[in-house]
């Protein structure tokens, strides 16, 4: 389904292999900050272009990144409409941010491939039907606090080196 919405984010994507072939390290630290709470929040795009959030759980499967929703839901029309999307992992209770903040950013691509779905189903067992969206990813950020005296932002983007930031 074509957007009405410019889309004016990067074309640029890699798969979630591409991104922990490039870096590990930091790769392994945003899975298990995600593997921490079953509950995520994705940002998606509704049809006037004001943002929507959305709880929702992601798996780490076979080098990719899956998004699975329920029938009909408003997340899924939504990507459905503009793929663009942020998730952002569950910070937990309290203050305490193991691994730091962590975000993904790309593009949801939906997978009717019936061989496909069927792999999914087999590791996930998902309640049926569902919508099911593999990632491109635009960009994994993670923050945290280092030394309790600065805040060091890392960003990666399919293509370009690791960035780091760090702000006092």
């Amino acid at each position: 389904m074509a957007s009405s919405i410019p889309d004016t984010s990067p074309h640029t994507t890699a798969s979630w292999a591409d991104f922990t072939a490039a870096e590990p390290a930091l790769a392994a630290t945003v899975e298990a900050r995600f593997g921490a709470y079953t509950h995520h929040t994705l940002a998606t795009l509704r049809k006037d272009g004001s943002p929507r959030t959305s709880g929702l759980e992601v798996r780490f499967l076979g080098g990719e990144l899956w998004l699975g929703m329920m029938p009909g839901s408003l997340k899924a029309l939504d990507l459905r409409r503009d793929a663009r999307f942020a998730v952002q992992a569950n910070p937990g209770d309290g203050t305490g941010m193991g691994g730091g903040d962590v975000r993904i950013g790309g593009r949801a691509v939906e997978v009717e491939d019936p061989g496909v779905r069927a792999g999914y189903v087999k590791e996930v067992e998902p309640p049926e039907p569902f919508h099911l969206f593999r990632t491109e990813l635009t960009e994994v950020v993670r923050t945290y606090v280092a030394d309790d005296a600065y805040l060091v932002v890392q960003v990666w983007q399919p293509g370009k080196p690791l960035r780091t930031f760090r702000r006092t």
